[in-house]
């Protein structure tokens, strides 16, 4: 569960920055002091608390759609968010999304020795 939008009728424009600029802040702050502290339980709990803020989630959105430089080139799924009823249903469906997303596993690479110059090298080395 996460919180932000119920089948509300959102719109870009109408969004109060100010308002979500500032939760935005106060929780990054929260998180210093508790770093500072050395609470990490604390610190924890704040950081997944902001990865399931609906301010968040909008400052990011705006910060990727709006006021970043590559704005206007086409992530891994081909999208770019432009105007203003696509970047309301991006941030609707990030912040959706957030809550069950996982990372995928580290894909492994073998790296072959590529060449072994002298009998005291060390496997993996690789001398060039």
């Amino acid at each position: 569960m996460v919180n932000g939008p119920e089948d509300a009728a959102l719109s870009w424009e109408a969004v109060d920055w100010r308002h979500h600029e500032d939760n935005v802040r106060r929780l990054r702050q929260r998180i210093f002091t508790a770093a500072q502290e050395g609470n990490l339980a604390t610190v924890r709990n704040l950081q997944k608390l902001m990865l399931r803020s609906w301010s968040n989630t909008l400052i990011s959105v705006r910060q990727a759609t709006q006021r970043n430089a590559g704005r206007k080139t086409a992530g891994i799924d081909g999208e770019v968010a432009l105007t203003s009823q696509a970047r309301i249903e991006l941030a609707v469906q990030v912040h959706r999304d957030a809550a069950s997303w996982r990372p995928r596993p580290v894909k492994r690479v073998y790296i072959p020795n590529l060449c072994l110059s002298r009998a005291d090298d060390t496997p993996g080395m690789i001398s060039g």
